[in-house]
C-alpha cells in the first residue's frame, strides 16, 4: 500500500512539474527585449511603422500564442528567433503583452 501511495505522489509531481518549469516571467523577458529587439522596435516599443510596427499594444491586435509564433517563425523583415529557447519565448510574449 505505501509503495503504491508513494507511486502516486510521484506521478502527481511529474504531471505538475512542467507547469511549474513554464512559469512567465515579464522580468526575464523586459532583459531579453533589450537584447534581441530594441534595435528595432525601440526603448518604448513604439517601433517605426510600418517597417518596424509597435509593440506598445501587441497584445491588444495578437493574442498571446500568435505573439509567440511571430517571435518564433519571424515575418517580413523580422528574422525568426531560433537562438531563444521557449522559455525565453514565452518571458518576451508575457513582457510584450503587459
Amino acid at each position: 500500500m505505501k509503495a503504491l501511495l508513494m507511486s502516486a505522489v510521484a506521478l502527481c509531481g511529474l504531471m505538475l512539474a512542467p507547469a511549474a518549469w513554464s512559469k512567465e516571467d515579464p522580468a526575464a523577458g523586459e532583459k531579453l527585449y533589450s537584447v534581441h529587439c530594441v534595435a528595432c522596435h525601440g526603448a518604448t516599443r513604439a517601433g517605426v511603422p510600418p517597417t518596424f510596427p509597435a509593440l506598445t499594444d501587441v497584445s491588444k491586435r495578437l493574442d498571446a500564442a500568435q505573439i509567440k509564433e511571430k517571435i518564433r517563425k519571424g515575418g517580413g523583415v523580422m528574422p525568426p528567433s531560433a537562438q531563444l529557447t521557449q522559455q525565453e519565448i514565452d518571458d518576451l510574449a508575457s513582457y510584450l503583452a503587459k
